[in-house]
């Protein structure tokens, strides 16, 4: 005994885009949720989610006239928006390798000059000690930052701001 599986939704809209294609007729939604379970194994269920998502997706064109609304999709338009996503890509892939083309043409530019010799390791090291005796003389200064005579000035007149201010807002000072 096996189970019936149901069909995925990507299955359900290939077999609705058949539907269209085979026929190359203009549907209401009535006729296609008579046709698609009949013809294709969409339950009559899901026929209306599935069509508004091939509408959503500009698989399927849609008109309302009058009260009713009406609903196809032709093989040539489907292969019309192919070729043209095709052409869209294949511009992309030429760009992408045009930009690739000259990054490397950039980086093999870059590259003359900077060849590993004795001499270039040698400044390289040198340049690290150096930013690491940076760092250091700048925590040393940090350490010592508040005997700075600036520093101390800055605090003084922040003080005075502070005191003048304080003795404003209260009458009692005088």
């Amino acid at each position: 005994m096996s189970k019936k599986k149901g069909l995925s939704f990507e299955e359900k809209r290939a077999r609705m885009m058949e539907i269209f294609f085979e026929t190359k007729d203009v549907f209401q939604l009535k006729d296609i949720e008579k046709i698609a379970p009949k013809e294709k194994g969409i339950t009559s269920m899901s026929v209306k989610e599935i069509l508004q998502s091939l509408v959503d997706d500009g698989m399927v064109d849609t008109d309302r006239i009058g009260t009713s609304n009406y609903f196809w999709a032709f093989p040539s338009k489907a292969l019309h928006a192919r070729k043209r996503k095709l052409g869209e890509l294949e511009s992309q892939f030429a760009e992408s390798n045009q930009k690739k083309e000259a990054l490397q043409k950039s980086i093999e530019k870059s590259k003359i000059g900077r060849e590993d010799t004795v001499e270039r390791a040698a400044l390289i090291e040198e340049l690290a000690a150096l930013r690491q005796k940076k760092e250091q003389l700048k925590a040393e200064i940090d350490k010592y930052r508040e005997c700075d005579p600036d520093v101390i000035e800055e605090m003084l007149q922040e003080r005075k701001c502070k005191l003048l201010f304080s003795c404003s807002e209260n009458a009692n000072c005088a």
